[in-house]
């Protein structure tokens, strides 16, 4: 006996779809009316009212095997159980010691995607393990495993997908090295087979594959189980290798979009570089063109891929038109379930953004960078030849090709012979016309390299497009470059800029400092040789101006002195500042960007948001919220070392492992009855007077921003 279903959800008018069903079945049957046996609905896991497709296609899930067999597997993987710990955007450090690359999801992206994330796996993640161990154990039956999930499939090259997204599945390549995550999972072949994962990478990204898996589900949520479950269909080797040919073309056009996004593994040259042109304009067109050309392509390898799949699927052309109108149990976006933290995009960072503002502002991001000696202006020169395409499941490089690095694949911290620019080795430059280290004049000296006798031009239009008031490429890259440079390198909710702009509250004054060149001299250096300097050639032009006015100034010279007299008065605070720090400062971007930047957020007054989340760190760090981080440990060990003696992971995070814990014959840890040091020795090694007289006077600060001028206490006062 049939059932008879009624479907209006497409109609815009409901109403009349309904009635038409009921009264004219002939004419409705196939787009608003379906009468099924229900006893088909059994072939498919769990029993869905499938009512939408023939039972030739519920049938699918009997004849054919499920992706979970025929030597395929897929799996969910690791939880750290405290990411802000465990976890660093890929630029905030590099994978060397210990971090590795971490598949944890991200946005709708299907053949490609960059891991944009960092997963701490040092001792095969034994501080990972520990934590979880001390959250859970109290748990009758806790295994480890519960949450450090499948770790013999980790660094395998395989297929990962985000677990909830609200643009439906999509299935991407994972290169060989990583770890994939439990909201990450990931599918695999025998033998890490090249071919037959870019086989079942195409049939994952069909129509035809989707909508099996969308029949199983109510939501889009795409665990594990459904993909196991789902029938992947029988193809002969031929069949096997065109659909492999064509999810490698797919992957290769994704990941040359990706080419020009500064923080990707992929990262040549922004995109104005990689096209010919004459000024910007012309640039511009030419990518918005190369990138509709790009998309055109992808579209036409995605129809020939559905159409490959559905006739390996045996999936008749009624059942195709069902599924390609999209008749499934996929409910609208908003009413889908909040999409993985890890899959916000901004907009303005899609890959085939063609405004010319936009493309202009990602060109002196890189400019920067260059200045900098973070990006090698010589792939812009045709010096040195662009990099060859690495194959898809290649294991991630730590470093982008576009990056200035050395033989072993790391940055350069000095330029290599006959480079044609300098850069500074300290990681520090200044916005400060006339300095030698000033910001704005080695982006020029980019420009200069990159266009020869054009530069003039490219300098005045780009200016025109970044400061349409004023023109002055200056005044963006002083007052707007920092708000692009972490909107850019910010994340899944992860900020994680790596060029720092310390500055004064007017922003008349700035210095730049380069995250991964900065020391623990570098705040000597600063105080020392930059800020100090500055405020003494600063006072020294205050006190000429004071001099030559006499007793008597005039109205011009008054506006004089009380210019410079602002200029001073902003300046000594921010030295004040610096000299707070000075003593504190022990920079490891392994506790992640935003600690280790938390004591500077006096210094950043000129971005509200940020310096307040700065701000919040600091007071978190100060009342021991984050004492994993090296930076704990320097400022509080009275603190941090007692707690190593009962919390292994702590212990395993500071290298005490071995003085306060002792793993018995069962594998278990205990702590030790007694350590192998005494507390109060260790406390002593880590503690410095003078880093704790500078603690307490820059806890003792003001809280505000910043100390008031004296021409502010005056407007105060008034």
């Amino acid at each position: 006996m049939k059932t008879v279903f009624l479907r209006v959800l497409e109609a815009e008018d409901k109403a009349a779809a309904l009635l038409e069903a009921v009264q004219e079945p002939g004419r409705a049957k196939g787009r608003q009316r379906f009468e099924v046996d229900q006893q088909g609905f059994s072939d498919v896991p769990r029993s869905p009212f499938a009512y939408w497709v023939s039972e030739q296609v519920r049938r699918l899930f009997k004849d054919l095997p499920p992706l979970e067999s025929n030597h395929r597997s897929a799996k969910q993987g690791l939880a750290t159980s405290n990411d802000p710990r465990f976890l660093r955007l890929a630029w905030e450090t590099f994978a060397t010691n210990g971090w590795v690359p971490y598949a944890k999801g991200g946005e709708f992206s299907r053949f490609y995607s960059d891991i944009y994330l960092l997963v701490h796996w040092g001792r095969s993640g034994a501080a990972i393990k520990a934590e979880v161990d001390g959250k859970y154990s109290h748990i009758v039956g806790y295994q480890t495993f519960w949450v450090v999930k499948n770790p013999n499939h980790y660094f395998r090259s395989g297929l990962t997908w985000p677990r909830r997204t609200q643009g439906g599945l999509s299935m991407r390549a994972m290169p060989a090295g990583c770890i994939f995550a439990d909201k990450g999972p990931a599918a695999f072949v025998e033998e890490d087979d090249t071919n037959d994962l870019l086989a079942l990478l195409a049939t994952a990204n069909s129509l035809a594959f989707n909508a099996l898996v969308d029949m199983q589900m109510a939501f889009g949520s795409y665990e594990v189980g459904v993909l196991q479950r789902t029938p992947v269909p029988n193809f002969s080797d031929s069949e096997g290798e065109a659909l492999a040919c064509l999810a490698r073309r797919a992957w290769s056009l994704k990941r040359s979009l990706d080419t020009r996004t500064e923080t990707s593994h992929a990262f040549t040259l922004p995109a104005l570089l990689q096209v010919g042109g004459v000024d910007i304009a012309v640039c511009a067109a030419a990518w918005s063109e190369h990138v509709c050309t790009v998309e055109a392509e992808l579209s036409d390898i995605q129809a020939e891929i559905d159409d490959r799949c559905f006739t390996l699927y045996g999936i008749n052309e009624a059942d195709r038109r069902s599924i390609t109108e999209g008749f499934g149990t996929q409910v609208a976006e908003d009413l889908l379930p909040d999409a993985e933290e890890d899959a916000g995009e901004d907009p303005d960072e899609n890959e085939s953004t063609a405004d010319a503002a936009v493309l202009a502002a990602e060109f002196v991001s890189w400019a920067v960078g260059v200045a900098f000696g973070r990006f090698d202006v010589r792939l812009a020169t045709g010096a040195r030849s662009l990099p060859t395409e690495p194959e898809p499941f290649d294991p991630l490089p730590a470093c982008s090709p576009g990056m200035l690095t050395g033989e072993n694949g790391l940055p350069l911290s000095q330029p290599p012979a006959d480079y044609p620019l300098a850069f500074p080795a300290s990681g520090i430059l200044v916005d400060d016309p006339g300095h030698a280290q000033d910001l704005a004049t080695a982006v020029r000296a980019v420009f200069d390299v990159v266009f020869g006798a054009d530069a003039d031009r490219w300098w005045h239009d780009v200016a025109a497009l970044l400061d349409p008031k004023n023109h002055d490429l200056r005044n963006w890259l002083a007052g707007s470059f920092f708000e692009h440079h972490l909107k850019r390198h910010s994340k899944s909710r992860r900020k994680a800029p790596i060029l720092w702009q310390l500055r004064t509250p007017s922003g008349r004054y700035s210095v730049w400092l380069y995250a991964h060149r900065l020391t623990r001299d570098s705040f000597f250096q600063l105080q020392n040789e930059v800020v100090g300097p500055k405020l003494d050639h600063e006072e020294r032009q205050l006190t000429s101006l004071i001099q030559n006015a006499g007793g008597s100034p005039s109205a011009a010279e008054r506006k004089a002195i009380a210019a410079q007299e602002g200029v001073v008065e902003e300046l000594r605070p921010m030295k004040a500042e610096v000299q707070r720090v000075t003593p504190l400062w022990n920079p490891n971007l392994d506790d992640g960007v935003v600690l280790t930047m938390a004591p500077l957020w006096r210094l950043v007054p000129q971005h509200k948001p940020w310096q307040k989340e700065l701000k919040a760190k600091w007071h978190e760090l100060a009342a021991g919220k984050y004492d994993w981080a090296h930076l704990a440990m320097h400022l509080w060990p009275e603190r941090v070392v007692p707690k190593c003696a009962t919390d292994r992971s702590l212990a395993i995070a500071h290298g005490l492992e071995e003085t306060f814990w002792l793993e018995s014959t069962d594998g278990k840890w205990q702590a030790r009855p007694t350590p192998t040091r005494p507390v109060e020795e260790i406390v002593g090694e880590w503690s410095s007077p003078a880093v704790q007289a500078a603690l307490k006077s820059l806890l003792d600060a003001p809280t505000s921003g910043g100390s008031l001028t004296r021409t502010q206490k005056r407007k105060t006062d008034a």
